[in-house]
């Protein structure tokens, strides 16, 4: 039965447990610092979720010396990335000439991935994972974030911290109580996920079909593909109302070979909206707090850059954080030097997708279908291969790959 508020002190609360909030747990308790970090999920598992691991972050692994433990879990890897307008095949990005270790995109199912980095995590004693722990509310005093207020199953907690790190994502309840301003920039598209099987046969790995109107993401998870039905902004509703079976018909015209798996979507319950949003806080921090990954900067999945993104930030964070927190000595100076740190890589990757969803997505999903023209750009893709490095590097590395700086402290 729940009980009265338990009061914690620790030297930094983190609300979230995805791929900010875990990387930036581990890095800091690895450096020596106190560190919970709250998850409201029972575990890790839900569907759905940005399942790509890029080179920067692989990259990050093996500076971590944790590389070969983590590529023995199951996964895939994209070393092209390649795509299908029309009946015209092309490939977009080729990672085999990036400066890294491993010049891939790693496809796993992100709990796999967080369930990685915990279990790593919890090898340092100043690291706690608290699952099914909300972080609902801020606690001040006078200007200065102190603490969180949290929800758990045994009763209310206030954790009363040095720093709290609002990374709970795009609808952070933290970012919302902290009041900070957020800069909207618009999305032109929201995507429907679902699974569908795959067969002996299936092409290989493309990782997008565009037909005049239609367009469609397909992930390699090993036995099934993560589908994405890309649609224009707020026709969800619209599409349900016109039943599975005609969604069934616009996933076949757009990639023929699933058609006759297609009669697996059986209930719209297994299929799942992802809202699209582009948008940025104008200032990430207040005194004692702090927002990155998606808190900080929502993205779009043009790119698939988003987890990555995050865990930039946090590997950013835990550099500049990390000797301040352990000596009790956090300024606001190095929150900003957080986001200063951060911020630019973030402004370019968000004109990046912006201009790919208004030069691509826009122009080919908000026309009807049977109506399109192959892109300059899919015909330059072909003719000149040397340019497939430009989006390999801003896929596979972003525009400032961070690097560990942090030392690790065995005991404290």
């Amino acid at each position: 039965m729940p009980t009265g508020v338990q009061k914690i002190r620790t030297t930094c609360c983190i609300a979230g447990g995805g791929p900010a909030g875990m990387m930036l747990g581990f890095l800091l308790a690895r450096a020596g610092v106190n560190v919970i970090v709250l998850e409201k999920h029972r575990d890790f598992f839900r569907d759905f979720r940005g399942d790509t691991i890029h080179p920067s972050t692989l990259e990050i692994m093996n500076e971590l010396g944790l590389l070969d433990r983590f590529l023995k879990l199951p996964h895939q890897e994209l070393r092209v990335v390649g795509g299908r307008f029309e009946d015209a095949t092309f490939m977009a990005a080729d990672f085999s000439h990036l400066p890294v270790k491993c010049k891939f995109i790693a496809l796993m199912p992100q709990w796999d991935f967080l369930s990685f980095l915990a279990q790593e995590a919890r090898r340092y004693p100043a690291f706690q994972l608290k699952m099914e722990c909300e972080a609902k509310e801020l606690i001040r005093e006078g200007d200065r974030i102190v603490g969180a207020r949290a929800a758990a199953p045994e009763g209310d907690l206030e954790i009363l911290a040095d720093l709290v790190v609002a990374a709970d994502g795009r609808h952070s309840d933290l970012r919302l109580a902290s009041k900070l301003e957020v800069m909207d920039f618009g999305a032109p598209i929201d995507v429907i996920w679902m699974r569908i099987s795959k067969r002996p046969g299936d092409p290989a790995q493309t990782l997008g079909y565009l037909r005049a109107g239609q367009g469609l993401v397909l992930l390699d998870r090993g036995e099934y593909w993560q589908c994405g039905f890309i649609i224009p902004k707020g026709m969800n509703d619209a599409i349900r109302s016109e039943g599975l079976e005609s969604l069934r018909k616009r996933m076949s015209q757009v990639a023929p070979f699933l058609e006759g798996r297609l009669a697996e979507l059986k209930d719209w319950e297994e299929i799942k909206l992802l809202s699209v949003q582009v948008n940025r806080l104008k200032k990430w921090f207040l005194p004692g707090f702090l927002c990155i990954g998606d808190a900080a900067h929502a993205m779009s999945p043009a790119g698939g850059v988003g987890i990555n993104l995050a865990i930039q930030d946090a590997v950013a964070a835990a550099n500049i954080l990390a000797a301040p927190l352990r000596a009790a000595t956090l300024t606001d100076g190095d929150l900003h030097s957080v986001q200063k740190r951060r911020e630019l890589p973030t402004r370019l990757t968000q004109r990046m997708q912006i201009g790919i969803q208004n030069t691509v997505f826009k122009r080919v999903i908000g026309k009807p279908r049977g109506e399109g023209k192959v892109p300059v750009f899919v015909k330059l893709f072909a003719r000149l291969p040397f340019l497939r490095r430009i989006p390999a590097r801003l896929i596979g590395m972003g525009f400032r790959p961070e690097h560990i700086h942090t030392p690790e402290v065995l005991s404290q």
